[in-house]
């Protein structure tokens, strides 16, 4: 390709000068999301704000070295787009991140320091980590839950009764069904299996469908579907005082408080995402009378319409709520890192306007033939 084309697909980089122009002149006083974009046309970052002409202007008088002078000065172009309200940027401004990943984004749910995710991770071979971030779009996350150190506590407690693996990904996984594979016996690589707190299957001490049902098991017990861990634990206490070993059966109600302190957790989490269950209609902050309806499920918007303002828009609506509210089973805990991300949006959302809520109405409202499931009213 020639100089003179490429010239022609990626446009030369604007001055922060010709920026602020761009901005001044056609940025309006609504909210909206905007994208920075680099030499070639790649985004490299994408922000949010209720008064977008005023954030983007705030960029060219920020302090030379903080963050927004950076990146304007390293910015060759500006891209924007105004729409509805705050909730809509905020919305929009996730999806552009999870989608686009911009290098100067941080990628994944932002909690506060005390909140813990837990995490299915490593693979064919999984182990269960406890982060601070929901940052893997397709990884597998339980949470959030308060007390990121009790919730460590509780996570290796877990482990430790379903024989799960602790060590690092990169450490390499044989299955016994690949015991003949090697010449001699492999060995452990930690001493939990000789403990018999992990199940070694570095060492092909345990076949694929051994170690699959203790996952699911960790996975029923962080979903609040079984307690069969803490059966495990409660034996063991009573057999070690039965004994009369009393500093053992202390070792074990330390676990088993533990461990209910997180199975209490999930339960309460499981009914704090269920009541996130609603349609939130939202005004046009712009003055453009763009009003939203936003179908909310489990903490996740399912839909976004137009106000339904005729009697063929709202049955439209409505069907478009049953549809989405068929679902009977209980509020999952474990949601993917792009559900995660947007369950935290819309909980921080309410907890930081829970004026909000008098916006929201059940299913129910929206026409004669929407279903409210049982849950929603339990």
């Amino acid at each position: 390709m020639s100089a003179l084309a490429l010239q022609e697909i990626i446009p030369a980089p604007a001055t922060p000068a010709a920026l602020k122009r761009r901005v001044m002149a056609n940025a309006a006083k609504r909210p909206g999301v905007y994208e920075l974009l680099d030499a070639t046309g790649a985004v490299v970052y994408v922000g949010k704000a209720k008064n977008l002409r005023q954030r983007l202007l705030s960029y060219f008088s920020a302090p030379s070295r903080s963050k927004s002078s950076l990146l304007i000065r390293s910015a060759a172009g500006i891209r924007w787009r105004h729409v509805p309200s705050e909730f809509a940027a905020l919305l929009e401004e996730l999806r552009l991140i999870q989608t686009l990943r911009p290098r100067y984004n941080v990628h994944g749910s932002a909690s506060p320091a005390s909140l813990a995710f837990i995490k299915v991770a490593g693979g064919p071979v999984p182990r269960l980590a406890v982060t601070a971030q929901a940052r893997d779009p397709g990884g597998l996350y339980f949470g959030p839950f308060r007390g990121r150190a009790q919730t460590h506590g509780a996570v290796h407690v877990l482990a430790d009764l379903l024989g799960l693996r602790d060590c690092a990904d990169r450490t390499p996984m044989r299955f016994r069904d690949q015991a003949s594979l090697f010449e001699a016996p492999l060995a452990p690589l930690c001493i939990r299996h000789e403990l018999k707190t992990c199940l070694g299957p570095c060492a092909a001490r345990v076949g694929a469908d051994r170690y699959g049902r203790a996952v699911r098991a960790a996975q029923d017990f962080l979903e609040g579907r079984s307690a069969h861990p803490l059966d495990r634990v409660l034996d063991a206490m009573h057999e070690a005082a039965a004994a009369q070993q009393f500093e053992r059966a202390a070792h074990w109600r330390g676990k088993l408080d533990e461990l209910t302190r997180l199975f209490a957790a999930v339960s309460r989490l499981r009914a704090a995402v269920e009541a996130l269950s609603f349609v939130y209609t939202v005004e046009d902050e712009g003055g453009e009378r763009d009003e939203r309806v936003y179908l909310v499920r489990r903490g996740t918007v399912r839909a976004v319409a137009a106000v339904p303002r005729t009697p063929i828009e709202r049955e439209a609506f409505a069907a478009l709520v049953r549809r989405h509210t068929r679902d009977p089973e209980p509020a999952p805990v474990a949601r993917t890192g792009s559900e995660m991300g947007q369950l935290m949006l819309v909980m921080s959302w309410f907890r930081a306007h829970p004026e909000e809520y008098e916006r929201t109405s059940p299913y129910a409202t929206w026409g004669p033939r929407v279903e409210t499931p049982p849950s929603a009213l339990a």
